[in-house]
């Protein structure tokens, strides 16, 4: 019994002192005569064939990147393959990290380019109302050109670079040109112009094309439409150019090329302690710091622009936010509407003027008498009535002091947004995009560190320096620009990637173009002038923008109406928005009013009672 007992006690000290003399999982050695764990790692990490790893450490295999005088795990086609593996695992970590942000990006540029197509489709709906409710006559050939139209405003939203506002608004102006000439100012000669002399007629538009801009038959208004319609766009398109190099950035930041020194790198931080069988020991946090830095220190240099570029995006969104420029460009998009009856108006009330001009520049209205045989008796016959209906139809179109245009009601109406959510308005998207990009405005620049932390998710007394277990990393860490890494330890990088070089090129031009373009740029103020932001009202901070969407909440809990919080000092250095602008149309008169007055309505009845009974016996007159 006892000598049992004694051999109890000797197996327990046997098996006990067996389990000291087993080195820890995370520290063991390649010396101790097997490559198993290697192999393993080797394997669940899908690295490459799995026969590449030897049984046991071997000497003398000719390494490149993990140099160690030992027994190692490690084969030349087994660097190769870490080599390989390096580079797509440092992609997959970029694109994990950037996807939240891309997400961000691109949800939100599809949701604002559903929200000005929604409303550029309703306005340009509301536009051709207009003609076939108050202009019957020009209605089915004013259609094309109203929707040309609100399709340029449309690109002109979305940011594209070869869409202007005022060629297109131009455009509009010289297609109307003549059909309010035909149809309205000389009613019943234009058709029989453009009945029987369709080659005349095509040649008359085309001069009255050409002659537009010179004759002015519309007065101020398509130059007052053009200034609203650019001052009340300008947030949007900016914020669409500035959302699509965004989108582009983060692309090129995921698309980076590694260097081969930054893959030497790589290997060396995350698979050459696998050569000694440490296969479970982290790197230190110095050198995959160096490292990081190393390999992004072309992204790292983007860092400064994309700071700006989001700080820009903060400040328009905040301004698309507000009440006053988020109502201006559906205001002004709804103006329209009322500058192109302005428009007509102008036009009918000086109709004398216009055709006396007309006629100089273009020639008569007439080409000469016309001659009709009996087989084109039969044609006038046919159509004597049409005329006389047109004629009837053209002359009511002018308008009787009593005929006036709805008001429009100058509010936000529920626009279409990203995800189905119908009742998403400009304002509340805008608010949303605003707190939400906030959080990325240091992305790049701490993209390295970020990389690093998810590789020091266990915490470790002893780390991994690259060529030893140590306690602490020794060398030093550098910084993430260019001229810091001349002093990396552990790669050399002499420069970056010339595809993130353009981009940041492209950054800069951009952001300082826009900061111009809406008037934010800073300006050198004189002696006794207030400095940028004294008095000058935020994009969110006024009292008078309080709207049924708002709540009218004055405590400023939502970021998105704080001008001040959240805010980067770099806002500083940028001038603050000039005070809202109202579009020109509703500040300068009221939804427009188609009444005539004074001597202009008297010389219009006036020349109304002596064309009509001439157009009435020119339809009744018959070739003899």
């Amino acid at each position: 019994m006892f000598r049992a007992a004694i051999r109890n006690v000797h197996l327990v000290w046997i098996i006990l002192l067996r389990l000291a003399l087993v080195p820890q999982a995370g520290c063991r050695s390649a010396d101790a005569g097997s490559c198993h764990e290697v192999k393993i790692a080797y394997m669940m990490r899908q690295i490459g064939p799995v026969e590449l790893v030897p049984e046991r450490p071997g000497t003398g295999e000719a390494l490149r990147v993990c140099l160690h005088t030992g027994p190692s795990c490690c084969t030349s086609k087994m660097e190769d393959s870490y080599m390989a593996a390096v580079r797509s695992e440092m992609q997959h970590k970029l694109r994990s990290y950037s996807f939240e942000l891309k997400y961000l990006i691109d949800g939100h540029r599809k949701a604002y380019q559903e929200t000005f197509e929604s409303l550029v489709s309703f306005t340009s709906n509301l536009t051709c109302t207009l003609f076939d409710s108050a202009y019957s006559a020009l209605a089915s050939d004013c259609r094309p050109a109203v929707f040309k139209l609100f399709s340029e405003i449309s690109r002109h939203l979305s940011g594209e670079a070869n869409s202007s506002l005022n060629n297109a608004v131009r455009q509009f102006y010289n297609d109307l040109f003549p059909l309010v000439y035909r149809r309205l100012l000389n009613p019943g000669i234009g058709h029989m112009s453009a009945i029987f002399h369709s080659s005349f007629s095509t040649n008359r538009d085309d001069c009255l094309r050409m002659t537009q801009q010179d004759v002015n038959p519309f007065g101020p208004h398509p130059r007052l439409l053009m200034n609203s319609l650019s001052l009340a766009l300008r947030p949007g398109r900016a914020l669409s150019r500035l959302l699509r190099l965004a989108g582009e950035v983060v692309n090129s930041t995921e698309k980076v090329t590694l260097s081969r020194e930054c893959g030497r790198g790589l290997v060396k931080m995350q698979y050459c302690s696998h050569c000694r069988g440490l296969t479970l020991i982290r790197p230190c946090t110095g050198l995959c710091i160096n490292v990081m830095r190393g390999c992004l220190v072309g992204v790292s240099e983007l860092g400064a622009s994309w700071g700006s570029l989001v700080v820009l995006l903060q400040r328009v969104a905040a301004t698309l936010a507000t009440s006053s420029n988020h109502n201006s460009m559906e205001l002004a998009l709804l103006a329209v509407r009322n500058h192109v009856n302005d428009a007509i108006l102008h036009a009918q009330l000086h109709g004398p003027r216009i055709t006396a001009t007309v006629e100089k520049v273009c020639g008569p209205q007439e080409p000469g008498p016309v001659v009709m045989d009996e087989s084109s008796s039969q044609l006038h016959a046919a159509t004597r009535a049409t005329l006389l209906a047109s004629n009837k139809s053209a002359a009511t179109q002018h308008p009787s002091p009593h005929h006036r245009l709805q008001p429009q009601p100058q509010r936000s109406f529920p626009l279409k947004g990203s995800r189905g959510d119908k009742s998403r308005s400009l304002k509340k998207l805008s608010r949303e995009f605003e707190i939400s990009i906030q959080r990325y405005q240091w992305f790049l620049s701490e993209l390295p560190e970020m990389l690093c932390e998810s590789e020091m998710e266990v915490e470790q007394h002893t780390c991994w320096s690259g060529e030893d277990v140590v306690e602490s990393y020794a060398g030093r860490v550098v910084g993430s620009t260019l001229k810091g890494q001349k002093e990396n330890p552990e790669m050399s990088t002499r420069h970056t990637d010339p595809a993130l070089k353009e981009v940041k090129q492209r950054l800069e031009q951009l952001t300082q173009e826009l900061l111009v373009d809406l008037g934010w740029a800073s300006k050198k103020r004189g002696r006794g002038e207030e400095e940028d932001g004294g008095s000058t009202p935020t994009d969110g901070g006024s009292g008078d923008d309080c709207d049924d969407e708002d709540g009218c909440e004055a405590s400023g809990e939502e970021s998105g109406d704080d001008s001040s919080s959240g805010r980067s000092p770099e806002v500083k250095d940028v001038a603050p928005p000039p005070p809202p602008h109202r579009p020109v149309s509703p500040v300068q008169h009221s939804p427009p009013q188609v009444a005539i007055h004074g001597s202009a309505h008297k010389s219009t009845f006036e020349l109304l009672t002596v064309v009509i009974p001439l157009l009435l016996t020119l339809s009744s007159w018959e070739p003899r």
